[in-house]
């Protein structure tokens, strides 16, 4: 079975190619440009295996969806992976405090998201 992603950047060019990266990496991707846009597809279902989040994005960032998507789904166990272009210390602790099962820095390669995406979702090659 596909395993179906959420990825949520605000950047149209980084959820294109986060997309890609993780299509060719045989994945169902579906995309939000905002964590309200997210939450609304979340709560209409079907829930994603892995969501994808940009940390800095408008109306809600980040760190702030992985709290709301902790408490709204609190029997779910998803993953949820946080890529900043900044990975200093106290995002990567705000995040990880926040709900966060892993975080990643911008710039991504595609080997580096696709291996890190498998392991988290326990894909076998």
């Amino acid at each position: 079975m596909t395993k179906r992603i959420l990825v949520v950047d605000d950047e149209m060019g980084a959820r294109v190619l986060i997309g890609t990266f993780l299509d060719r990496g045989g994945f169902e991707v579906v995309k939000a440009k905002n964590g309200k846009e997210a939450l609304a597809m979340m709560e209409d279902g079907p829930l994603p295996d892995l969501v994808i989040m940009d940390v800095m994005m408008p109306e809600m960032d980040g760190i702030t969806l992985c709290r709301n998507i902790r408490s709204k789904f609190p029997n779910n166990v998803m993953p949820l992976l946080v890529l900043s272009g900044s990975g200093d210390m106290e995002t990567v602790t705000r995040a990880m405090r926040a709900g966060a099962t892993d975080f990643l820095s911008k710039p991504i390669l595609h080997h580096d998201l696709v291996t890190k995406v498998k392991t988290v979702l326990k894909v076998e090659d």
